[in-house]
């Protein structure tokens, strides 16, 4: 067996396109077996084997991770990948809209990783891997709901880790930064705003966050950065990926909360 042979049964959330996408493609490419979960199958995917369910659905998941774990007879890595993102004003921000982001961003990582340690348990250990955000740390006007998804899956993933260490279970939290994917046109925009002042700064901190986006990184460096984490013993509790990225996290915290809050707003808005 090649020395970065990979084998693994990878259960991941949403890899139909994007960062998940790129995840399945860099473990499969160094042996694992992968499934994906996603809302919508698309045909490109033949590196992973598809299921086609909406992860809020949670005992629709449940029975399909009892074909996997049927069929592999284990389950040793599963990614919460799957999520979305809205922006606009929290004022004008519709409950649903609210409802459902937090429900598919943050709840649904909750239950199926509750879902998930079972199968890991039953394989002797393994890696529960979430998707965060840098924007989970540096929070963007206009994307609070989003932001506060993210800084909650991230604290989770932390005091997830100390309830499954005994049973050699590792949770790792990705921390992407601006990443070239489908996920800019695909984020919903409510900007009804009544008020002018709301409606041109949604405008300016849209489209500057869309911009960076587009000339971000390529989500092949988001694979690559979790093949390495689940290659690692011990792995990391958090990963910014990038190194833009781990120095403006670490600066952040040396310039303080007030000063990086005050610095994004002149950035954004």
């Amino acid at each position: 067996m090649k020395k970065n042979k990979m084998d693994k049964v990878v259960v991941i959330t949403g890899a139909s396109g994007g960062i998940g996408y790129a995840m399945a493609r860099q473990l499969y490419k160094h042996g694992a077996t992968v499934y994906d979960i996603s809302k919508k199958v698309v045909e490109h995917e033949e590196f992973a084997k598809q299921y086609e369910c909406d992860v809020n659905d949670t005992e629709a998941v449940k029975s399909i991770l009892d074909e996997i774990y049927e069929k592999e007879e284990r389950i040793n890595v599963f990614i919460n990948n799957a999520g979305f993102g809205i922006a606009g004003a929290i004022e004008d921000a519709k409950s649903t809209s609210i409802y459902a982001l937090v429900n598919t961003n943050l709840a649904a990582v909750i239950a199926l990783s509750g879902l998930a340690i079972r199968y890991l348990k039953l394989s002797g250990g393994g890696n529960i891997v979430n998707t965060c955000s840098v924007g989970g740390i540096i929070p963007l006007p206009y994307q609070a709901t989003y932001s506060a998804t993210k800084a909650g899956v991230d604290v989770f993933s932390r005091a997830l880790a100390n309830e499954v260490k005994e049973f050699n279970i590792k949770v790792t939290a990705i921390l992407p930064g601006d990443t070239k994917t489908g996920f800019t046109d695909a984020r919903i925009i409510e900007n009804n705003a009544k008020d002018d002042k709301y409606r041109s700064s949604v405008e300016k901190s849209i489209k500057k966050a869309e911009k960076e986006e587009r000339n971000g990184a390529s989500p092949d460096l988001v694979g690559k950065a979790v093949y390495k984490v689940l290659r690692k013993k011990n792995p990391p509790l958090r990963k910014t990926v990038g190194f833009t990225y781990k120095f403006i996290v670490f600066i952040s915290r040396l310039l303080g909360t007030r000063f990086t809050n005050w610095l994004i707003r002149k950035i954004y808005i």
